[in-house]
């Protein structure tokens, strides 16, 4: 043993001094932290800022959405109903009864506006499952999100509603052509029958949605990227961090999912009882489809992170190896191998 080597009882050799270690900087780190805390949160609120700015600017979008929807059997069920409602409401009997005694009027009333209600909604069947039916459903839905457009961009109130004259004049044409329903298509005027979709009193509060959500659509993403990034930059033990920022954004967006599920429950329930619910249900799940999709892939995207990252280096070279070999390309060799 040399005789420079400091020793311990029983001869064994002391420990080596530990290096010194650089000073903790408390603020950096949790500076870090709480960035990667907002870039967990940002992620899932961003996604559905970006959605909802497709879905009120791109009308294209919103037409391929609900163009599904025209075989849908519920929807077309409350599209029977209403545009059925919307014809005998122009329907007058009186000039028919004339010659009926007095007494007899009321039953023979009923019975007349039982048979067209049912003639009448044969009719309207046959045009609403029809080969031509998907293109008048967009061309109705095409013209409402662009009024919808225009109202939320332009000043005024003026209500938003779903014209569904073009599917009365399909139903007057289709009647028509029917010996029995001639008198019946002369009786129902030009104008047809309409859906509000969004109230006068509603707009101003619609107006300034749009408008947040224009602005959050353009500034979340990339605000979340950067906190995200600082926080990373920040971190000082990284692996860990991304294992947190990752279990945080997972927590989020399943959050996001469940909020979905509330809201649309919410939102069916406080529709008017003359609203058909399975309809209602459906458009909902059309027009969040999307959201839906970007959710869950955002979850395992999550997932795979903290996956990934509790793995460690291997685990990621491993899949870098796998994803080569799918594409084709084989591991290079090395030059000493």
């Amino acid at each position: 043993m040399s005789a420079s080597a400091p020793a311990r009882a029983g001869g064994r050799v002391a420990e080596a001094e530990h290096v010194p270690q650089p000073p903790r900087r408390p603020g950096r780190a949790l500076g870090g932290g709480v960035l990667l805390l907002i870039a967990a949160l940002m992620l899932p609120l961003s996604l559905t800022a970006v959605w909802a700015r497709s879905e009120l600017t791109d009308t294209d979008r919103y037409v391929s959405a609900v163009a599904p929807l025209a075989a849908n059997p519920a929807v077309q069920d409350a599209i029977v109903d209403d545009v059925t409602d919307g014809v005998m409401a122009h329907i007058r009997l009186d000039g028919l009864l004339k010659a009926i005694p007095r007494a007899e009027r009321p039953a023979l009333r009923q019975r007349f506006t039982r048979g067209i209600r049912e003639f009448v909604d044969k009719q309207v069947r046959q045009v609403v499952t029809g080969r031509a039916f998907p293109t008048v459903w967009s061309g109705v839905h095409r013209n409402a999100h662009q009024a919808l457009d225009g109202t939320l961009t332009a000043s005024g109130n003026a209500p938003v509603t779903l014209d569904l004259t073009p599917i009365i004049e399909r139903v007057k044409h289709q009647v028509a052509t029917n010996g029995l329903g001639i008198d019946v298509a002369r009786r129902v005027p030009r104008m047809g029958t309409e859906i509000v979709l969004l109230q006068s009193p509603d707009v101003p509060r619609a107006r300034t949605a749009y408008q947040a959500v224009r602005v959050a659509a353009l500034l979340m993403p990339p605000a979340a990227a950067l906190c995200l990034l600082a926080g990373l930059l920040l971190a000082r033990r990284r692996r860990r961090a991304l294992i947190c920022t990752g279990l945080g954004c997972a927590a989020a967006t399943a959050s996001l999912a469940a909020a979905l599920v509330l809201v649309r429950t919410r939102a069916v329930d406080a529709l008017p009882a003359v609203v058909s619910r399975p309809a209602a249900e459906a458009f909902a799940d059309a027009l969040t489809g999307s959201l839906r999709t970007a959710v869950w892939l955002l979850l395992g995207a999550a997932l795979l992170t903290v996956a990934l990252a509790a793995a460690g280096p291997p685990a990621v070279r491993a899949l870098m190896a796998t994803a080569a070999h799918r594409e084709g390309g084989r591991p290079e060799r090395s030059e000493h191998g």
